[in-house]
């Protein structure tokens, strides 16, 4: 049970960060005293309560994105300028950036969780894509807002947070530093990777969770995932209204810096033979 709340802490530290959650609790479950990958499946459940966090704290848009597509759909013409229309504009994108991560992940689960969970390769992508927000961060124009948000940015965005299947990517950090490129404001490319995640995280999480019923979550008990999603709520909630006055006045490059140094000390560890792969 400490295990658990451990990791959820973890989890709720690391999600909305560009550092990746899930290599933080493959990495940090060789620490602990079972000593072992804690697993996908536990992964997925617990960023169920990450992403509840995120319909917390943006609740306000999203219903009121929900509200103008109902009122698109289905009651009167809707005028193109009116915030209706934009709000369901901004919903049907989000729609469409999922496209990619729903059929990569659901074709590829089982390539992903036998071959996507070696320390080495999380190592590595920790360093080379915390090189490439770095990078795409400072050279990022900053003029786009969510508001310029189209169909074909949209899709990008979504075939960027597809590639957070490789733990060490990161969703928020593939998708951030794709805003970054396509000329979104810091605020712009960070909100719409929190809306962005929350198709792909809640399927996957709940999708896990009833497989869940029939299958073991590696070493962890149902009470004992359930107590770590909780955690990872919690300290979730509190992450994101940090980041979000964060990257007001503040770069990526510390989370780049981290990366990296992270990534690092993981090949030393690994070249040494203290940890396993």
């Amino acid at each position: 049970m400490l295990e658990a709340v451990f990791l959820g802490i973890v989890q709720g530290l690391t999600e909305f960060l560009p550092i990746s959650s899930s290599a933080h609790v493959r990495i940090f479950g060789e620490f602990l005293p079972s000593a072992g990958d804690p697993g996908a499946t536990f992964t997925a459940i617990m960023q169920i309560g990450t992403e509840i966090a995120v319909l917390l704290f943006f609740r306000k848009q999203l219903l009121a994105i929900v509200s103008g597509a109902v009122k698109y759909l289905f009651g009167n013409r809707v005028d193109k300028s009116s915030d209706e229309f934009k709000n369901a504009k901004l919903g049907a994108l989000i729609l469409l950036g999922s496209i990619p991560i729903f059929v990569l992940g659901f074709l590829g689960q089982s390539f992903i969780r036998d071959n996507f969970r070696s320390l080495w390769l999380i190592s590595f992508t920790l360093i080379g894509f915390g090189l490439l927000l770095g990078l795409l961060d400072h050279l990022g124009k900053k003029q786009k807002t969510l508001e310029d948000l189209n169909s074909k940015d949209g899709l990008i965005y979504g075939f960027a947070q597809s590639l957070a299947l490789i733990p060490g990517v990161s969703r928020s950090g593939s998708t951030i530093a794709m805003g970054r490129l396509l000329g979104y404001k810091r605020e712009a490319a960070l909100q719409y990777s929190f809306l962005l995640a929350v198709p792909a995280v809640l399927g996957s999480g709940f999708y896990e969770l009833i497989n869940s019923f029939s299958e073991p979550t590696n070493s962890f008990s149902l009470i004992e995932t359930g107590v770590a999603t909780v955690i990872a709520f919690l300290v979730g909630y509190a992450v994101i209204a940090w980041l979000m006055k964060f990257v007001q006045t503040r770069s990526f490059m510390p989370f780049v810096i981290y990366r990296v140094c992270l990534g690092l000390l993981i090949i030393a560890l690994l070249s040494s033979g203290t940890i396993s792969s």
